[in-house]
């Protein structure tokens, strides 16, 4: 028996909930689907970087779109990582981008919003 199952076996025992005792646990699951769960990952991935973050709660706070030139500066980082950054924003669905000429042009989707509103209110402030 592994480590895991003897502390789970030890624990029943001394609970009086053991395998005589009848069922200790609720089945459980959930009903999104792989594909779902895969997007959800996906998107909580791209979010669980300080930078990508920063770069969320900027475009979201601005009064418009944002050119990806302005937010390098603003994060003091370099270009390519404010680059790599949007790039995975936008590949989880978090911003929307636009080109015009050279220049791009991002702004946060609506479930970007979302996720970032459920943030705030988690917080509870």
């Amino acid at each position: 028996m592994d480590r895991e199952t003897s502390a789970t076996t030890d624990t029943r025992e001394r609970s009086g909930t053991g395998p005589d005792d009848g069922p200790c646990c609720t089945a459980v699951g959930h009903d999104l689907s792989e594909h779902t769960v895969e997007i959800d990952v996906r998107t909580l991935s791209a979010m669980g970087n300080g930078t990508r973050y920063e770069v969320l709660r900027m475009l979201a706070a601005a009064d418009g779109s944002v050119c990806a030139c302005d937010l390098a500066p603003e994060l003091d980082v370099d270009q390519s990582t404010t680059s790599r950054a949007l790039t995975a924003l936008h590949e989880a669905g978090l911003v929307d981008r636009r080109k015009d000429g050279r220049w791009r042009y991002y702004t946060t989707t609506p479930r970007a919003e979302a996720i970032l509103a459920a943030v705030d209110a988690s917080r509870g402030e």
